[in-house]
């Protein structure tokens, strides 16, 4: 029996890593971007420089409250987080419900371009050769100048902040959902 509890952690435990992994090592400096960036990022709205709303500031402090918590996989607590887990901890505190899995998170809400995106809004990745949304993390800021921030679970740091100008983030981005 001792066999086949460890067979069903192993499998439990690949089926969390796989849906919110990170196969590099994630960057919270930011290089400078580039002209053949993947996510264009060069026409964001004025919508985009717009102060957030009072729900999405305190969406928005409440992911910073996590900053340097370690990554955790499965994780919902300060004591560790994975990225979806984090998503749907801060969201809840704000009484909204999102699914457990960057997978089905990237299903909620209205996809949008990536030159739309405000702050609250959620960015999907495929950090693997697999194509398949496995990372998710919440627009922290856009800058004057067009840099998109994001507040994220890395395998390697735990909770930080990242910039889609890092050309690892910026390759891995698939698109962008708003569910606020």
């Amino acid at each position: 029996m001792k066999q086949f509890e460890k067979i069903i952690y192993v499998i439990i435990f690949s089926l969390l890593l796989w849906s919110c992994g990170s196969s590099k090592p994630a960057y919270s400096k930011v290089p400078s971007k580039t002209s053949s960036s993947k996510a264009n990022l060069r026409n964001l709205t004025s919508s985009a420089y717009s102060k957030p709303s009072p729900e999405v500031k305190k969406i928005l402090n409440d992911a910073e409250d996590y900053l340097g918590t370690p990554y955790q996989l499965g994780g919902t607590t300060k004591k560790g987080f994975d990225c979806s887990g984090l998503v749907i901890t801060v969201f809840s505190e704000n009484n909204y419900k999102l699914p457990r899995r960057s997978e089905d998170q990237a299903k909620e809400g209205k996809k949008i371009e990536i030159q739309e995106v405000k702050p609250g809004d959620l960015l999907f990745f495929a950090t693997s050769s697999a194509a398949k949304v496995n990372h998710v993390g919440i627009v922290n800021e856009i800058s004057s100048r067009g840099e998109v921030t994001f507040i994220h679970a890395s395998t390697s740091k735990g909770v930080i902040i990242s910039s889609l100008n890092d050309t690892y983030w910026n390759k891995a981005f698939l698109f962008a959902r708003r569910v606020l």
